[in-house]
């Protein structure tokens, strides 16, 4: 059975996510602040966690950070929940590692969705040849580790699928729309660029000798980004 924890500092968020997620047949942990959050990570690893970003002590930014720095989590499954009308918390939270994120006040058809859609992903990542080489890159997929010009480098699990995605398809350019299809499963015409940008960014921060002057992955003006041989 999928194992979803929710975090959030307000009671009513947390009992609409358990009416809502408890319908899809998860089972469900809960959390009010990011120190018991961790604690429950630590003590059961989780599938998923959905995170609010704004609350007091810990708050969802600095957790998700704390995840990604350690090796037990990295691939975890971070859904971030955002005020409406804040970018910056949708930039931050993407940045810090998080894989997709809802806007309170949210529908929860569209929070059932996002969380089927990073759980589908999840169990696609098994895949039959888990080293895919391009040039310099080689990209292992049990590990989620890139090995590029002697450097080991750790991606999350979305990072991972990007750049998979885009190493499958050298030579070609792919939209961002069509990324928020193939990578985060979004249905046609919906998802936010935006998503897709922020995470080319962190991919780019990681591998780019100059994240300025992109070598791995480029930008075509006009299209979208391509990983060519």
């Amino acid at each position: 059975m999928v194992y979803v924890l929710t975090v959030d500092d307000e009671v009513e968020v947390l009992g609409t996510l358990a009416r809502a997620l408890g319908r899809e047949g998860y089972e469900l942990a809960q959390a009010t602040s990011g120190q018991e959050a961790w604690h429950k990570i630590i003590t059961r690893r989780p599938d998923l966690v959905i995170l609010d970003i704004t609350m007091p002590g810990m708050d969802g930014l600095t957790l998700c950070r704390q995840l990604r720095s350690d090796p037990r989590f990295v691939e975890l499954l971070v859904l971030f929940l955002t005020a409406h009308g804040k970018t910056d918390d949708v930039v931050n939270g993407l940045d810090a590692g998080g894989d997709d994120y809802v806007t309170k006040p949210f529908e929860l058809a569209e929070l059932t969705a996002r969380v089927r859609a990073l759980l589908r992903r999840a169990a696609r990542d098994e895949v039959q040849h888990p080293i895919i080489e391009l040039g310099p890159v080689r990209l292992d997929s049990d590990t989620y580790r890139v090995t590029l010009n002697g450097r080991d480098i750790q991606l999350t699990a979305t990072e991972h699928r990007l750049l998979r995605f885009l190493m499958e398809h050298p030579n070609q350019a792919h939209s961002p729309q069509r990324l928020l299809e193939a990578v985060w499963d979004y249905p046609p015409q919906t998802g936010d660029p935006d998503l897709v940008r922020a995470h080319v960014r962190n991919l780019r921060a990681k591998l780019e000798e100059d994240p300025n002057s992109p070598k791995v992955i480029r930008t075509i003006h006009g299209v979208g980004y391509m990983v060519a041989t």
